[in-house]
């Protein structure tokens, strides 16, 4: 039984990566496209890391829980990642003199 549950988690986190990549592939530039991965990246790695504590704590004594380690990590350092590279992102387009996106409340910069 525990199989079968790891192995349905396992080919919902490919679905969940392979719909990220479907976003990367749609959108229109680096801005927009870089939150689809980043976002379905770190849902697709908490469904592997459930997976992988149903598969050790079946096998295993008891709840076996030392996968919590490797996901809390990667649950901070996506987010950071992201936020870094859109900054550089931003930065080297200010420097290049390209235009900016439009700020997240609507307004226009002047």
């Amino acid at each position: 039984m525990s199989d079968a549950i790891v192995a349905a988690l396992l080919v919902f986190s490919g679905v969940v990566v392979l719909t990220a990549g479907l976003g990367l592939w749609r959108l229109d530039n680096f801005f927009l496209r870089m939150h689809a991965p980043a976002l379905a990246s770190t849902l697709g790695a908490w469904i592997v890391a459930l997976a992988s504590i149903v598969h050790f704590s079946s096998r295993g004594n008891g709840l076996s829980l030392h996968v919590w380690l490797v996901i809390i990590v990667l649950s901070i350092a996506s987010p950071v990642t992201a936020m870094l590279l859109a900054r550089a992102a931003l930065f080297r387009r200010r420097q290049a003199g390209d235009p900016l996106p439009p700020p997240l409340g609507g307004e226009r910069q002047p």
